[in-house]
């Protein structure tokens, strides 16, 4: 087997010992040595010695080189900005033989910021051994070029600085980290034992490292950045399903095949859904047979690109009352405004017609000036003591043709002449209370006051016998009606009257009493006020004394008048 052949190293080491060897051979011999020989050899050794330390510098340069190799591999291992910065300190420690080691970052307000801190153990150093010479940092950041020092302390630039002699700075080195032309912090090491630790290699050596480890530090920065924003648009994504999912009004999407794309819970809800997800489904197929009106508006839009909104629609669902849905529409575009679909809004609002059917019946009862001052949230069950204008009209002769006429026929009739007595009332914006069968009992100076209550009373007593005279000029003979009206001023208690599932708000005592009996004294056609009403609007009203009244349950008797007119 042949023998292999020597390294390099082995070589080099095999001439320099052979050179030896013939030196001593001309030293200790008993012959005259030839100068010049042994000046060839003793340069011959100068050369070998020289060859041995450029080996060493080569292999010490190549070990170098195969350090950053293996340090890029090392430190775009990891994305995790922290973990990445011991990795990055304790490779630099490894390279320049350093006792510490710090990395110092630029924060959002510029200032440099120790990131990490680490030993020649691999520990991280205590916060009470940070110190460091600000006055070499400063130099950097200044210059952006690197600063080595064989020994600070006896460094004429440095020497004098207290920092360096309190803390005993010896071998020092700290280089820029730069990326894109962009000063983003430093990298510091330092021996505090030993001098000359470091030197142009290790500076050359950090100073390339130092750029490694600037896209390795933006990269980490980048992806952590990346990863925030992803963390926050998975959190938005989140809300807004939370919030979609939450909306009252019930939203659905539709492609152009009909088929539902989304939806959320409160479409299911308004539907009346009872299955699973809309998701996926025919909206046809999910919508009662009287909805093809709903069908229909959507095709307009996809026809019409336009949007439809406010529309009303009945629609009854099985097991259900009929509802009344309101219905907008939107045509759904992509980047390129090409319709993709169609956005249904719906919001089932049966509650809120019912209750404005409500508040046009009670609009019949009450002015709607007056129901625009009223505040629900301060009415209560309690009565309250107030000073009020009571009116009291019945129609005369009613009770008569009540039985001679067809109950439709009957309540056609009573409709007509009580819809003229509200009608009289609400135009002199007085509260209605009830209709007493053929009569009607009103009053005025509540809830909201009005200075001049009694003289509203009587004038829409007046436009009622006015109105009650035009419908007898239209009506059959036995359809000619008219009304006796009562009106008094005093003392009553309102409020709300019942329990919170049903409500009358009505005035009690004793005027209300009184205005009743006057009103049931009143002749056809006739309007009666006590003296109390008469004494606030006497020089307002033509009216005559009329005789005292004996009404039924009083001991004495009620002084009244008869309103002619208005002065």
């Amino acid at each position: 087997m042949p023998a292999s052949t020597p390294s390099l190293d082995e070589q080099v080491a095999q001439l320099l010992q052979l050179s030896h060897q013939i030196r001593e051979l001309f030293t200790r011999g008993n012959y005259t040595q030839p100068v010049h020989l042994l000046k060839r050899l003793d340069q011959f050794s100068a050369t070998l010695v020289d060859l041995n330390q450029q080996i060493t510098h080569l292999r010490q340069g190549n070990q170098n080189l195969r350090s950053l190799v293996e340090t890029s591999k090392l430190v775009n291992s990891t994305m995790d900005p922290d973990e990445l910065l011991r990795i990055l300190m304790d490779t630099v420690i490894g390279l320049t033989h350093a006792e510490r080691g710090f990395l110092m970052l630029r924060n959002v307000q510029g200032n440099l910021v120790v990131r990490v801190a680490r030993n020649w153990q691999k520990d991280t150093v205590h916060p009470a051994d940070l110190a460091i010479s600000k006055t070499i940092i400063q130099q950097v950041v200044s210059s952006g070029k690197p600063v080595l020092s064989h020994n600070a302390m006896q460094d004429p630039r440095f020497g004098a600085q207290a920092s360096v002699v309190t803390h005993n700075l010896r071998s020092t080195l700290c280089v820029p980290v730069i990326y894109k032309n962009q000063f983003i912090g430093i990298i510091y090491t330092d021996n505090r034992i030993r001098s000359g630790v470091f030197g142009e290699t290790e500076r050359d050596l950090l100073e390339a490292f130092s750029s490694q480890a600037a896209i390795a530090i933006e990269n980490a920065r980048l992806f952590n950045s990346l990863r925030s924003s992803l963390a926050e648009i998975k959190n938005m994504n989140n809300l807004t399903d939370n919030v979609f999912a939450s909306i009252a009004s019930g939203v659905i999407t539709v492609d152009p095949e009909d088929r539902i794309t989304l939806a959320n819970r409160s479409a299911g809800r308004i539907l009346r859904w009872e299955g699973s997800s809309l998701t996926g489904k025919k909206l046809r197929e999910i919508l009662p047979g009287d909805a093809q009106e709903l069908m229909h508006n959507i095709a307009r839009v996809w026809q019409t690109e336009q949007q439809l909104v406010g529309i009303e629609l009945a629609i009854t669902f099985p097991r259900s009352d009929a509802s009344t849905l309101l219905v907008n529409l939107s045509p759904l575009r992509d980047s390129n405004q090409i319709i993709q679909g169609v956005a249904i809004v719906l919001d089932d609002i049966s509650e809120m017609k019912h209750l404005e059917a409500q508040h046009q019946l009670f609009e019949r009862m009450v002015a709607p000036a007056v129901i625009d001052q009223l505040n629900p949230n301060q009415l209560e069950l309690i009565g309250k003591r107030a000073l009020i204008t009571t009116l009291f009209a019945d129609l005369r002769g009613f009770t008569g043709i009540s039985e001679q006429l067809p109950p439709e026929d009957l309540v056609s009739t009573l409709n007509l002449y009580l819809s003229a007595a509200a009608n009289s009332i609400l135009e002199q914006q007085g509260t209605i209370d009830k209709f007493l069968g053929d009569g009607v009992m009103a009053w005025f100076n509540a809830p909201i006051p009005q200075p001049d209550h009694t003289l509203r009373a009587i004038r829409a007593a007046i436009e009622l016998k006015k109105a009650a005279g035009a419908i007898r000029e239209v009506v059959p003979f036995e359809l000619r009606l008219s009304f006796g009206t009562g009106i008094h001023f005093g003392e009553a208690v309102l409020g709300l009257v019942g329990t919170e599932k049903r409500l009358d708000y009505t005035a009690i005592g004793d005027s209300i009493n009184t205005a009743k009996r006057i009103q049931e004294g009143a002749e056809p056609d006739q309007i009666l006020i006590s003296s109390d009403a008469y004494q606030l609007v006497a020089d307002r009203v033509l009216a005559r004394l009329a005789g005292p009244i004996h009404a039924k349950g009083k001991s004495q008797s009620i002084t009244v008048y008869e309103v002619l007119g208005l002065l």
